[in-house]
Order: structure tokens, then sequence, then C-alpha cells
């Protein structure tokens, strides 16, 4: 179910990003999330096999059984520690272990890959996540208010937090 990702998958994971981006977009900030979702499809997303799989110590994985319905990433963040991206899974799916195992997959990557930590950020939208995070182990370093607009951030005045965890 879960394996990595491969080019043909591009337009897979894109729709799928855009529709996650597309529930959590509070109805007066969709210029805002508009923004964001495509310069991180510009910056990140359209272009995977150069970002993530072109680089040392990254990866990339979807969940896909007749179509891809969830995908997550690893950027090195530094030597022993990593950071946990994009993770999503289609709404059809959810609550059915499939993040909690996309996790598991990025986590045993950095194992294997000689990082002592992961480290991962979210939004106050995302309580899902915090909860499967908290489940999972990471512990939550700090919480960002004002965190400026990026391929990696919506910004808009939405809280981030940051979670860790040692592997």
């Amino acid at each position: 179910m879960i394996r990595p990702y491969g080019p043909a998958d591009r337009a897979a994971v894109i729709a799928l990003f855009r529709a996650f981006m597309h529930e959590l977009t509070p109805p007066r900030r969709q210029r805002e999330f508009s923004e964001y979702v495509e310069k991180a499809i510009r910056e990140e997303l359209g272009r995977i096999d150069d970002y993530y799989l072109g680089r040392d110590g990254h990866g990339f994985w979807v969940a896909d059984e007749h179509g891809v319905f969830g995908m997550v990433g690893i950027e090195r963040h530094a030597s022993d520690t990593a950071e946990l991206r994009r993770m999503a899974v289609d709404a059809a799916h959810r609550r059915r272990g499939v993040g909690r195992a996309l996790l598991a997959t990025a986590e045993d990557f950095c194992r294997q890959h000689g990082y002592r930590r992961m480290i991962l950020s979210t939004s106050e939208l995302q309580a899902a996540a915090r909860c499967l995070y908290e489940a999972s182990g990471y512990r939550l370093a700090r919480e960002e208010r004002d965190a400026p607009a990026s391929h990696k951030s919506v910004g808009a005045g939405f809280a981030r937090y940051h979670y860790e965890k040692a592997l």
C-alpha cells in the first residue's frame, strides 16, 4: 500500500495536495491559501524528483491502492535531523491507519539513514494531525503565531505547532 513516489504519481500528488488544502481553507482566506498552494506546487510538489528524490537523505512515499490517496516526505534538516513534510491522506481514507503507516514509513527511513531526531510543523487548522503526532511520541517544542508565508507555510496569522521526536 505504501511505496516510493514515482514520476507517474505527480498529477495525483498535486491533486491530493489541492484537495487537502481546499478542506483547510477558511472562507475568508481563499486568496492566501491559493497563493500558498501554487507556490508549494511550483517550488516543491511539482518537482518532487529534484526536491526530494534528487537529494541525499530525502524521500517521498505515496499510499496507493488503485490510485494515490496518501503521501509523506522527508527532508534533511541537519546532519542528524529530518523534517517530516507533506503528510496528507484523502478524506475518504482517513481513520484507517494510513497516516500511522505513512508516519512509520518515514520514521523507518530516517532510522536507516542515521537520523537521530525528526521534526515537523503543523497548523492550528490540523487538529487531527496534532493528535496523531502526539500519540506517536512527538513532543511539542514550540508554538509560533506569525509564521511567514513560504512554500512550507501559508502564514496568514495561523498558529504553527513545531514538534520533535528522538528516534
